[in-house]
């Protein structure tokens, strides 16, 4: 029986509350952690480490997760920033979600909209603060990118939570995924990788979704050399 691929997921750096502690804490949804194990791999959380290239030697697939905007948690900036721009060039899979993708973007020396409402003049890319009720809206993804076939399909129903986005693609990424509502980029990829992939959106809630999948499915293959 082939070992399951080890996928890290990174953790938020939060003040939390358990038992009888008050405390920092390394903080991860479990909708994550479930999608990664349902996709047959093992989720390790990854809290902000001093050398994230020598994580890369005992992952098989690395997951951005979504948080804090970028400039709001240092620790976790540096960290973060830094393991996206080894995954991507040592050729490791890498899935960046919402924040993820930014960070993917902002580690290749792209630059992101600081608030998309001042931007695009409306807030339907956030509409309700900490839930993804009334969340949805298509995005656009183009013929034969890794966006869409990891999606399934080139229209994709999304779940969506954020107030900043791509602006500045960074150098090597291209764009691959556009929101329906106002062309704001929403997918970004690095095409000749293994696997590199950035959605804006939120697979991880979306019990349909094969975006995770499809990280895992890559993590178990050997990269090219």
């Amino acid at each position: 029986m082939s070992p399951r691929p080890v996928i890290g997921i990174c953790a938020s750096v939060e003040q939390a509350r358990w038992t009888y502690w008050d405390e920092q804490a390394a903080v991860l949804s479990m909708a994550y952690v479930r999608q990664v194990q349902r996709a047959g791999a093992a989720a390790v959380l990854l809290p902000p480490d001093p050398e994230p290239a020598e994580l890369l030697r005992v992952l098989d697939g690395v997951l951005l997760t979504g948080g804090a905007d970028i400039g709001d948690a240092p620790e976790r900036d540096a960290f973060e920033l830094e393991l996206a721009a080894r995954a991507l060039e040592h050729d490791v899979p890498v899935l960046g979600v919402c924040r993820g993708m930014q960070v993917m973007n902002v580690a290749r020396g792209g630059t992101l909209i600081s608030h998309l409402p001042e931007d695009v003049g409306h807030t339907d890319h956030r509409r309700s603060l900490g839930s993804f009720d009334n969340a949805d809206h298509d995005v656009r993804l183009a013929e034969s990118s890794l966006a869409a076939r990891a999606a399934g399909e080139t229209v994709h129903a999304t779940k969506s939570h954020h107030h900043q986005g791509v602006d500045r693609i960074g150098e090597g990424l291209v764009e691959s995924g556009w929101s329906v509502l106002d062309d704001l980029v929403e997918a970004i990829e690095v095409p000749g990788r293994t696997y590199a992939l950035g959605v804006q959106w939120h697979p991880e809630v979306d019990p349909r979704s094969g975006i995770v999948r499809s990280l895992v499915a890559a993590a178990g293959v050997p990269a090219s050399s």
